[in-house]
């Protein structure tokens, strides 16, 4: 008996010719991973990856605990490889299978033959290993509705499988095969939840911090690099950028008008991430906006926003209400970090009464009178990267 990890890769199997690549990039994040854990063989066979140990230190069930955060991967489990003998199949179920179904009361048995030649047909094999184990684990009865354990045998050319029940993946695409995008980040709620949604369908994530001394705190920054962590745990390593915007800011009050102060800034922000994403070989820019959640968020004011991007805007979150972010925040363990209560530069000279339709010639004609180029420039220049894994 060898133990062995079956991946389900899901929407990979619809990608026709260009299937190979996508589960060749998926086999190079989970061995980037899992690196740690060990050196294991990789088998790619129907709209299957099956991984195994190359020695016997490598650890398999650590294994299982990262796969699970790996965008591509429909479902996984943790199985025993047997000769496709019924008798070998028998006594890997009553072995491997044994905790499982000494927890459980109830179960069922799934037969998937892909190889016809095998001499017992799908129902046959249900029926006398489900026998078997009624025989070996007499507290458990059959439901074959809602059964606590789904023992699964699975019929391939070289070898049978036997599972239990299959654990849900992430689901997605694997990270890098969508290319690569510029996360604007601030530390809230929102951004690492607009990034980790934009990583689930393939992108690679590089960010962009602003961060404004002494008015944002080392402790506010420090957020943003732990709510990066939490969403490399599913995307991989992204590279930060923080750039410091103090300068700006500052040279914004009192020259641009109050009510247009958040629209000028997000203006600037936007330019100074279009900069660093065309020298990063980026293809759009992410952000964690919703529709209408606060007055820089209207449909106007995204207008103006918009109106200097050089690069395609993604926003996932933008038809999401404030309760549907918090859930996705809470499932990916950002949410308790983002309420840290550690001001980011967006809510320092916040106006009072910010204009809430304003119009692209209006914003354009304010963000004018603060315009500095060799400002951002210098701004640019003084990103410093740092790498989050």
């Amino acid at each position: 008996m060898q133990e062995v990890i079956l991946i389900k890769n899901g929407e990979l199997a619809l990608k026709g010719l260009n299937r190979s690549t996508f589960e060749d990039m998926l086999i190079k994040n989970i061995k980037q991973k899992t690196g740690r854990l060990g050196e294991f063989y990789f088998e790619k066979s129907q709209s299957t990856i099956m991984i195994t140990p190359k020695t016997a230190e490598a650890n398999l069930r650590e294994a299982c605990e990262d796969i699970a955060k790996i965008f591509g991967i429909a479902a996984f489990s943790l199985a025993a490889s047997c000769k496709k003998d019924f008798e070998d199949i028998k006594a890997t179920a009553e072995v491997f299978l044994a905790d499982e179904l000494f927890a459980a009361q109830t179960f069922k048995v799934e037969a998937k033959r892909s190889d016809k030649r095998f001499p017992m047909t799908s129902p046959e094999l249900c029926r006398e290993l489900g026998g078997v184990l009624l025989e070996k684990y007499p507290h458990l009865r059959v439901d074959v509705h809602d059964p606590e354990v789904t023992v699964t045998v699975e019929i391939r050319d070289n070898r049978a499988f036997v599972h239990g029940n299959q654990r849900r993946g992430a689901g997605g695409m694997p990270t890098g095969t969508g290319g690569r995008a510029m996360l604007l980040v601030s530390g809230g709620i929102d951004s690492p939840v607009a990034g980790w949604m934009m990583a689930k369908r393939g992108i690679k994530l590089i960010a962009v911090h602003f961060a404004s001394p002494p008015y944002t705190s080392p402790k506010a920054e420090m957020k943003v690099h732990e709510l990066l962590k939490k969403v490399a745990q599913y995307s991989g390593r992204i590279e930060l950028f923080t750039v410091p915007f103090t300068q700006i800011q500052e040279h914004m009050r009192g020259r641009c008008p109050e009510e247009f102060f958040t629209i000028v800034m997000r203006r600037l922000m936007m330019r100074i991430a279009n900069e660093i994403a065309e020298r990063e070989h980026c293809g759009a820019l992410i952000t964690g906006e919703s529709m209408g959640q606060v007055a820089s968020q209207t449909l106007h004011a995204l207008a103006c926003t918009d109106a200097v991007a050089q690069f395609p805007v993604f926003r996932p979150c933008i038809g999401m209400d404030k309760e549907e972010i918090i859930t996705i925040a809470r499932k990916i363990d950002t949410f308790d970090i983002s309420i840290q209560p550690y001001e980011d530069c967006c809510t320092i000279f916040t106006p009072r009464h910010p204009r809430t339709r304003p119009t692209i010639e209006a914003a354009a004609k304010a963000e004018a009178r603060v315009f500095d180029q060799a400002m951002l420039d210098e701004a640019i220049n003084g990103a410093e990267l740092k790498i989050i894994y």
